[in-house]
């Protein structure tokens, strides 16, 4: 199998040379910024042949230097890709090996996010995807889809030989990961995981059992589609409510959770001895 060579993203434009490259690959891996990512243990899961591809900042799942065949997709912004503005480009690419590092795929979603010059990226090797408008005729339209949701359904439209993996895709929201409520994160599962069920892309981890299954048996009258769509916008809506709240709360309690840390570093060792000795 002949596999593209480091820095083949450079000035790659059309739908057609990035299908080129995907179909060179057994399997294409897509990767969450998640806790749930355990680096070595997919490496071992998937062949020599695979492509994982990374989000942004990918010093976020990999804590060393990865040595697989990577592509990092930079999402654009109104101001340019973040670790552009932000000057983190160097240390995302740093982690991944100059020898199978193909290079930067920058994409596009909206007419407002302005794409970035090769340049921009320290001259690492740049190609571009405008997808303006890809998931404007059924996303929901308060909201903009994510980067990785996007490239899984673009994805799958190009109907590639190769395998479309997700791995870490669960949206939960921890102290160290943010679940912003800009993204429709409901929709976006519901979304992917039908996907998965009538296997155009496959998830890592698997598909837990669906308890709501079994409602079809308590309202007969009702179609599937019927009882489905009205379980996933009752959750929707309650879920969108929640992560606004729940983003203030994170955002009112930073100050609080900082000083709090800063002090338990600062306890006595006697004090935290004797507190474990109460607990005993």
């Amino acid at each position: 199998m002949n596999l593209p060579h480091p820095g083949a993203t450079a000035n790659v434009k059309s739908n057609e040379d990035w299908r080129a490259i995907f179909s060179a690959f057994s399997h294409i891996v897509l990767i969450a910024n998640s806790e749930a990512i355990d680096m070595a243990a997919l490496q071992r899961d998937y062949p020599d042949t695979a492509l994982f591809v990374f989000f942004n900042k990918v010093y976020k799942v990999l804590g060393k230097p990865f040595a697989g065949h990577a592509l990092l997709i930079s999402r654009a912004q109104p101001k340019g890709a973040n670790i552009v503005y932000r000057g983190e480009v160097a240390d995302v690419v740093k982690l991944l090996a100059p020898e199978r590092f193909l290079g930067i795929m920058n994409v596009r979603l909206h007419t407002s996010e302005k794409l970035n010059t090769q340049a921009d990226y320290l001259n690492n090797p740049t190609g571009h995807l405008d997808l303006t408008g890809f998931c404007a005729d059924f996303y929901p339209s308060e909201k903009v889809p994510t980067t990785g949701f996007a490239m899984s359904l673009w994805l799958v439209d190009q109907k590639l030989p190769a395998q479309v993996v997700l791995a870490g895709f669960s949206a939960k929201r921890s102290e160290k990961w943010r679940v912003v409520s800009v993204h429709d994160w409901t929709f976006e599962q519901v979304f992917l995981r039908l996907f998965a069920r009538v296997g155009k892309l496959s998830m890592h981890d698997g598909i837990a059992v669906n308890s709501y299954a079994q409602l079809a048996s308590r309202f007969p009258e009702l179609t599937a589609a019927e009882i489905s769509s009205t379980v996933a916008d009752v959750v929707s809506r309650r879920l969108n409510e929640t992560d606004a709240q729940v983003d203030k709360l994170i955002s009112l309690t930073n100050v609080l959770r900082s000083v709090d840390l800063f002090l338990r570093r600062l306890k006595p060792r006697f004090l935290k001895k004797r507190a474990g000795e109460k607990q005993s």
